[in-house]
């Protein structure tokens, strides 16, 4: 069963969901920095603390990181919608399966959010491994990604 939506709504719902998850993957990359500044604001001491923590990382990091896993939710959700609109059903394979780990890779992360500020080095250590495999999945994800819409520029022409 497909779903008939008017043209350009359906062609908006084809490239909005790539284009969110280039979004994201920047975004990914910005939280990283910002990850970097806070342990190094976190380890300094005397001056140059007191200098870090007038950048207000940690706050950033954490509001980067909320807006990261509503809009990975969202965006994964749109993407299988647009896919099941567009043809009828869901291909399974490598994009979605990694695409739905990654999601709930970032939901354990941001889970882990309130052991961090209890200073439970686990924690940490954990959502660090796991924000740099999510990094490095979403490459492959934005590589991966733009084969599929070369595929679908190539069937609509």
């Amino acid at each position: 069963m497909t779903i008939e939506l008017p043209a350009p709504l359906q062609t908006g719902l084809t490239f909005f969901h790539p284009l969110l998850m280039w979004v994201l993957f920047g975004l990914s990359i910005y939280a990283l920095y910002l990850g970097v500044k806070l342990k190094r604001t976190r380890q300094a001491t005397g001056e140059e603390k007191k200098e870090l923590i007038k950048g207000k990382y940690n706050i950033k990091h954490y509001q980067i990181g909320s807006v990261m896993l509503a809009l990975m939710v969202f965006g994964t959700v749109v993407g299988m919608a647009a896919t099941y609109v567009n043809n009828g059903k869901l291909f399974f394979g490598p994009h979605l399966l990694v695409g739905l780990g990654m999601t709930t890779m970032v939901a354990i992360s941001a889970s882990l959010v309130p052991f961090m500020q209890q200073g439970v080095a686990w924690a940490r250590v954990t959502h660090v491994a796991m924000n740099m495999t999510l990094l490095t999945l979403f490459g492959w994800q934005a590589f991966t990604g733009l084969q599929i819409v070369q595929k679908i520029l190539s069937s609509a022409s």
